[in-house]
C-alpha cells in the first residue's frame, strides 16, 4: 500500500470524509430529478432496480476511484501516471486522470450558473418576492432572470466565490469542515420540509407516487434510466472521488464507506421527494415538470400558501446547500493539480482555477441571452458543456478507472486493501472486471 505523502492534505476523520463524499454526491439532481424518476417509473419497483444498479455499477466504480487516489496520494493525473508506472502499464492510462479532472473543471463552469439561480431565488424567497405571483408572473420571472446577463453574472460570481472560499481553506479546514456543517443543516431542513409535507393533503398521494411498487412500468427504458442515474448520482468520472481518495488514510474501509455514501445519497433523494411532492399534489401541480418545477411552479405555490415565505426560504436554502457541497468537490481536482504541478500554494491555486472556471461560466450564462445564437455542433455553449461531460467524459473516465483497478493493479495488494475473504474477493473481481464495465458501456451507448 502507498504511504501517505508528507505535506499532502488528509481527512481528519472517517465521518468527515463520508460527509464530504455524500455532499459531492448530493446535488441539484437529487432534489428534483431522482424523486421524479421514481414516481414516473414504478415507485418502489424502480427504487429496487436502482439499488441493484448502485451495488453492481456505482459502488465498484466509487471504490475503484477512491483506491486510485489513496494509492497514488496525488492529484488524479499524477496518481494515474504513478500507478501505471508502478504496475508496468502504459503511460496512456494517465488520460483517465486527465479526462476526469477536465470533466470536473467543465461541469463546475455551468453548474455554478445554476447554483447562482438557487442563490437568486433564495433571496427572492427570503424577501417575500413570490407573494401574489400567478403562473404567468412566475414564468416571466424565471425567463427574465435568464435574459439578464448582468444579474446572472452577479449570482454566478457570488456562487463561485462561496465555492472557492471553502476550497481555499484546505482539506480538513475547508472541504471537511464545510461538509460537517452543510450536510447536517441540509438534513435538518429536509426533515422540517418532510414534516410540513406530512401535515398536508398531498402526503398520501406522494407516498403512493414514490413507494407503491408498479412492476408494469419496469420497461427496458426504465432499467436503463435506473442504470444511468446510479452512475451519475455518485459523482463518478469527475476526478472528484480520486482526489478525495488521495486525502484518505489506510484505516477507512472503502467498501463500507461506499455503502454508507450510497445509502445516504438515496435517503436524501427520497426525502426530497417527500418534501416536494406533497406540495405538488396538494396544489394540483404536475410532478413531471422537471427544472421548471423548481424555478417556476414551486415559487408560484410558495407565494400562495400559508407560511410560504418560510417554506420557500427553507427550500431554496436546501437547494443552495446541495449545489454548494457538489461545487466544492468539483473544484478540488483542479486545485490539487495546480498545487502539485506549480509553485502555487492552496489559496493561489484556488484563485487561479476559480477564475478560469468562472470565466468559462460567463460564456455558459451568455448562451441564454446575448450569445443565444452562437451554436457549436448545433448546441449553445451551456448545452455543449453539459453534453460533452455527461455523454463522453464522465462515462469514459469511470470506465477507465474501473478497468484499470480490475485488470491492471496487483491482485494481492487490492485484496489486502479491501480486506476481503477469498469468496468476497472473487465476487469483487467478477463485478469490477465484467459487470461494472459492461454497465458503463451500456450507459455510454444509450446516452448517445
Amino acid at each position: 500500500m502507498s504511504a501517505v505523502k508528507q505535506g499532502h492534505g488528509q481527512w481528519s476523520s472517517r465521518m468527515g470524509f463520508v460527509l464530504a463524499a455524500v455532499g459531492s454526491a448530493v446535488g441539484l439532481g437529487n432534489i428534483w430529478k431522482f424523486p421524479y424518476m421514481v414516481g414516473q417509473s414504478g415507485g418502489a419497483a424502480f427504487v429496487a432496480v436502482y439499488l441493484v444498479c448502485i451495488a453492481l455499477i456505482g459502488l465498484p466504480i466509487i471504490v475503484a476511484e477512491w483506491m486510485i487516489g489513496r494509492r497514488g496520494q496525488k492529484n488524479p493525473i499524477n496518481s494515474m501516471a504513478d500507478l501505471a508506472e508502478a504496475n508496468g502499464r502504459s503511460k496512456g492510462w494517465v488520460m483517465v486522470g486527465v479526462s476526469g479532472t477536465l470533466a470536473g473543471f467543465l461541469i463546475l463552469s455551468f453548474y455554478s450558473v445554476i447554483g447562482g439561480w438557487a442563490l437568486s431565488y433564495l433571496l427572492d424567497a427570503l424577501s417575500g418576492g413570490f407573494s401574489g405571483m400567478d403562473s404567468d408572473a412566475a414564468g416571466a420571472a424565471f425567463n427574465g432572470m435568464l435574459g439578464n446577463p448582468g444579474s446572472l453574472t452577479i449570482w454566478h460570481t457570488a456562487f463561485m466565490a462561496l465555492t472557492a472560499g471553502v476550497v481555499a481553506l484546505g482539506v480538513s479546514g475547508g472541504l471537511e469542515r464545510a461538509s460537517k456543517i452543510l450536510m447536517p443543516a441540509l438534513g435538518v431542513l429536509l426533515a422540517l420540509m418532510v414534516g410540513y409535507g406530512a401535515a398536508s393533503d398531498g402526503f398520501g398521494r406522494a407516498l403512493e407516487y414514490l413507494f407503491a411498487p408498479d412492476f408494469s412500468k419496469l420497461t427496458g427504458e426504465v432499467v436503463l434510466a435506473a442504470l444511468g442515474h446510479a452512475f451519475f448520482t455518485l459523482s463518478l468520472g469527475m476526478g472528484v472521488m480520486i482526489a478525495y481518495g488521495s486525502y484518505l488514510g489506510q484505516k477507512v474501509n472503502l467498501l463500507r464507506a461506499a455503502r454508507t455514501v450510497a445509502i445516504m445519497d438515496t435517503v436524501i433523494a427520497l426525502g426530497a421527494g417527500l418534501a416536494i411532492f406533497p406540495i405538488v399534489f396538494a396544489n394540483g401541480l404536475d410532478p413531471a415538470a422537471g427544472p421548471g418545477l423548481i424555478f417556476v411552479t414551486l415559487p408560484l405555490v410558495f407565494g400562495k400558501i400559508t407560511g410560504g415565505v418560510i417554506l420557500g426560504t427553507m427550500f431554496f436554502l436546501l437547494l443552495t446547500f446541495a449545489a454548494l457541497t457538489s461545487a466544492i468537490s468539483l473544484l478540488e481536482p483542479s486545485v490539487e493539480l495546480l498545487q502539485e504541478r506549480t509553485p502555487l500554494g492552496r489559496v493561489g491555486a484556488t484563485v487561479l482555477a476559480g477564475v478560469v472556471i468562472w470565466a468559462l461560466g460567463i460564456a455558459a450564462l451568455l448562451s441564454f441571452n446575448v450569445w443565444s445564437d452562437v451554436l457549436i455542433f448545433g448546441n449553445n455553449i451551456f448545452d455543449l458543456l453539459d453534453k460533452l461531460t455527461s455523454k463522453f467524459l464522465l462515462p469514459l473516465t469511470a470506465l477507465g478507472a474501473v478497468v484499470f483497478v480490475g485488470w491492471c493493479l496487483n491482485r494481492d495488494s487490492v485484496r489486502e486493501e479491501l480486506d476481503l475473504s477469498s469468496g468476497g474477493f472473487a465476487l469483487w473481481n467478477l463485478v469490477v472486471r465484467f459487470v461494472a464495465p459492461i454497465g458503463v458501456i451500456v450507459v455510454f451507448v444509450s446516452s448517445l
